[in-house]
């Protein structure tokens, strides 16, 4: 028979290499997590890049996954014809903006993660649009973990649109004159 100091001895490493295997593979997640994310950004910038889009250094060398439009490019690129895209409204259900987009597919943040399907084309260009840009940040965020490559949020949201604040501009003109 063994004896008692060698049995405990053998017992005490087997528990210790267990608690040793069990950090290991806990480390070996995390890794795989961070390579995930990493492969995740490198296929959302080559497929804007094989899209033609011209990347910014501060995109690529951080890491985005969605570009900040401000208020003025995405107004640009809103009103360009020859543009195909997706305008995704994720404001709160009861929110009325200062005037419709009648262009703008109503999904509301909360429930982004059950309709994000009704969204067909994941390379299609998305401008996401909130009351002041906040919710579009978070839908970029989620619509990237569902495989989306080409998402942009519109800073400032309906807050800045360009089209809202001329005619507040004009209208204030027109009462003055």
């Amino acid at each position: 028979m063994m004896d008692e100091k060698l049995q405990k001895s053998i017992f005490y490493n087997f528990n210790k290499l267990q608690e040793e295997v069990k950090e290991l593979r806990k480390e070996l997640n995390e890794l795989t997590q961070k390579y995930e994310k990493a492969m995740s950004v490198q296929r959302c910038h080559i497929m804007r890049i094989k899209n033609g889009e011209k990347l910014s250094d501060e995109y690529i060398l951080n890491g985005k996954l969605y570009n900040d439009y401000s208020p003025e490019a995405a107004y640009y690129f809103y009103n360009q014809v020859d543009e195909n895209y997706i305008l995704l409204d994720v404001t709160e259900k009861g929110y009325q903006p200062p005037e419709e987009l009648p262009e703008a597919t109503k999904i509301p943040l909360e429930e982004l993660p059950l309709r994000a399907k009704e969204i067909v084309n994941k390379a299609t260009p998305i401008l996401v649009i909130s009351e002041d840009g906040i919710r579009s940040i978070l839908a970029c965020e989620m619509l990237n973990q569902f495989g989306f490559y080409n998402v942009n949020n519109i800073s400032g949201g309906y807050k800045f649109w360009p089209a809202f604040r001329h005619k507040k501009v004009s209208t204030k003109e027109v009462r003055v004159a």
